[in-house]
């Protein structure tokens, strides 16, 4: 039995492989996108079907006792999969140009904080490479925090080219790997559930074609959380802060890493790095933010007219001036319960999958408040998710692949495909939990 279930894996593992590589070969060259609508189309259809053989892959490592040779038929399709898809120019999204332009200004001893890539002080910088793609490089300063500009400035000192930047990124994926691999060991749970993470195509995508930096918060987050179990809590803090000034979004799963009263020490030393790290690049005073105050505005966070639950309500009634500023109070509030909760409960389970569980419910929730339109916000799900395999944060994880495409060119009715499903997995679950309260949520969580 166990023997065939490894082969139906090998199997599956094949099928994704063959689903993105043949995705990958729609891309026109030279094409900003895959190439026209009727591409794009089939494109996000076969990341599709990759989804659906990726969920059964989950399912069959989830549900079936498998050989120790699984894992190295997991780790086999990782790499054919990425070492397919690394050389391939960045097509969805032109994030990083970005991420090599800093690096160059960086290395040309100059803040990148300071000036929009179009500005005549960085004319010297420029070239045919690099420059052209750069989005927004004459409206909007950089956007990304101190630890993501430190690695753009190490990586551009090896590498000025996109194909560095990718394996930087790489790297940092190889880093979330290992450690998700050390912590089911912690967990006493099958290797192979790493599939969880190294099978996802929103994954994939994300940082293997696209190389986005949320790559560099997934390895770091992965850290902090394999410190953590180990109780090695100062250093779980540094990990933590710095995947935070990677890309803000891993500050909301805090809770999780000070649950049972270890505050002080993490919370000190995040801090600490926090101060640091801004302070290398302060000479630019209130610029050192960059551009998220206006990117907040231009993806409708502001007005709420980028919120899924806001623009779904739009349809309905005429939303009063307040509603984004209720919405946020309330988000904020329930947040805030959530946190609480974590920090002082207790469960019956190992602490690994407890605190791996706790991030993954954080995530989830936060993720879904601000309900991004760009699918790569939704993959580092896929990390927690490993340890705690909760079927909405799976799928949360990898369904936004989906949101390649919006044939309805507005916020609500086509992300329904991403949030409903979540919805009823999670209200499943709740049941479950409420029908079966012997049941170790462990288990639930991978039923």
């Amino acid at each position: 039995m166990n023997q065939r279930t490894l082969i139906v894996l090998g199997a599956l593992g094949a099928a994704l492989t063959a689903l993105m590589l043949g995705a990958l070969l729609l891309h026109v060259p030279g094409a900003d996108t895959v190439g026209s609508i009727a591409r794009t189309n089939i494109f996000v259809g076969m990341l599709a079907l990759g989804m659906v053989v990726y969920l059964l892959a989950v399912r069959l490592v989830l549900r079936n006792p498998l050989p120790r040779q699984a894992l190295w038929i997991v780790l086999l399709v990782a790499a054919v999969t990425r070492a397919g898809i690394i050389p391939a120019p960045p097509f969805l999204s032109s994030d990083i140009y970005r991420y090599v332009w800093d690096g160059q200004v960086q290395n040309a001893g100059i803040n990148p904080y300071s000036y929009i890539p179009a500005d005549p002080a960085l004319a010297k910088l420029r070239d045919e490479a690099i420059f052209p793609h750069i989005n927004r490089a004459a409206t909007a300063p950089t956007i990304y925090p101190p630890a993501a500009q430190i690695v753009f400035a190490v990586t551009g000192f090896f590498s000025r080219s996109v194909l560095g930047m990718k394996l930087a990124m790489l790297a940092f994926e190889l880093l979330a790997m290992f450690c998700a691999i050390r912590l089911l060991a912690l967990a006493r749970l099958p290797a192979e559930r790493v599939l969880i993470y190294a099978w996802n195509p929103l994954v994939l995508w994300s940082f293997t074609c696209d190389g986005h930096v949320d790559a560099i918060a997934i390895g770091l987050l992965a850290l902090a959380l394999l410190l953590r179990a180990r109780h090695r809590d100062g250093t779980a803090g540094l990990a933590l802060a710095g995947a935070a000034l990677v890309k803000f979004l891993p500050v909301v799963v805090a809770p999780a890493f000070l649950r049972g009263g270890n505050f002080w020490r993490p919370a000190a030393a995040g801090s600490a790095l926090i101060v640091v790290l801004y302070a290398l690049y302060a000479s630019t005073g209130a610029h050192v933010l960059g551009f998220i105050g206006g990117y907040g505005a231009e993806e409708g966070m502001a007005d709420g007219s980028g919120i899924w639950l806001l623009a779904g309500m739009s349809h309905l009634f005429q939303l009063p001036e307040a509603a984004p500023a209720i919405y946020a109070a309330c988000v904020a509030a329930g947040f805030a319960l959530l946190a609480l909760r974590i920090m002082r409960g207790t469960a019956p389970m190992p602490d690994t999958v407890l605190l791996c569980r706790d991030v993954a419910v954080l995530a989830a929730c936060a993720t879904v408040a601000i309900s991004p339109h760009y699918p790569w916000y939704f993959a580092w799900l896929a990390l927690p998710a490993v340890i705690a395999p909760v079927p909405a944060v799976i799928w949360l994880s990898v369904s936004p692949v989906l949101l390649y495409i919006d044939p309805f060119r507005e916020r609500f009715f086509w992300p329904c495909l991403v949030y409903l499903p979540a919805a009823a997995l999670s209200l499943a679950g709740l049941w479950r939990r409420h029908a079966c309260p012997a049941l170790p949520a462990a288990m639930k969580g991978s039923s």
